[in-house]
């Protein structure tokens, strides 16, 4: 409890402090990431339970990267991060699951998702913004890949790049688990930075 507590402290404030740097008001923060003021209100006071897609229609919105909605200060010059060791931001109905890793830093940052898909589970993602660059790697099980509503199997052992700027989803094809590593590489500027 007192770990969900300190990340809800996190979150609340690094929206704030990423949407003062923006200029924004709640309202228009609102109104451009699609999330009510109220749960705005609510997010910056620490309050609510913020699920996954609302998290990346905001840092889109903000221009930043999810983690760097998540994540304190920086630790040093390396980082080890154990995938026990993050709280998945997104859970199926058949027990898959989307861990953030981390996010590097720098100019155009890169986050480096794990995910599981199972049998019979699909995540559908919103576009994000222009410039947004996603590569997926399956390292067990199939998966099918939907850009802009065209499917693509991709196997155990390939890897898929697209533009992250188009309708996509992540689907578990067949009937064994679909593992993959996902990379979102984030466009440069300065409100990408963290």
């Amino acid at each position: 409890m007192g770990e969900t507590a300190a990340a809800l402290r996190t979150v609340a404030h690094n929206v704030r402090a990423a949407r003062v740097r923006a200029g924004l008001s709640l309202e228009e923060l609102g109104r451009r990431a699609q999330v009510s003021k109220g749960a705005l209100v609510g997010l910056e006071k620490a309050q609510g339970n913020p699920n996954l897609a609302t998290l990346v229609r905001l840092a889109d919105t903000l221009g930043v990267s999810v983690s760097a909605l998540m994540q304190g200060p920086p630790e040093g010059r390396v980082r080890v991060v154990a995938a026990d060791a993050v709280a998945p931001l997104w859970t199926g109905e058949h027990g898959g699951e989307a861990r953030l890793m981390l996010t590097t830093s720098g100019p155009a940052p890169v986050e480096v998702w794990r995910w599981r898909l199972e049998p019979g589970e699909e995540y559908p993602s919103h576009p994000h913004q222009a410039g947004v660059v996603e590569t997926v790697s399956v390292t067990e099980g199939r998966m099918t890949l939907v850009v802009d509503g065209v499917e693509h199997t991709v196997d155990a052992g390939q890897t898929a790049t697209f533009d992250g700027d188009a309708p996509h989803a992540y689907r578990c094809a067949g009937s064994a688990t679909c593992s993959l590593i996902m990379t979102v590489q984030l466009p440069p500027g300065p409100a990408s930075t963290t």
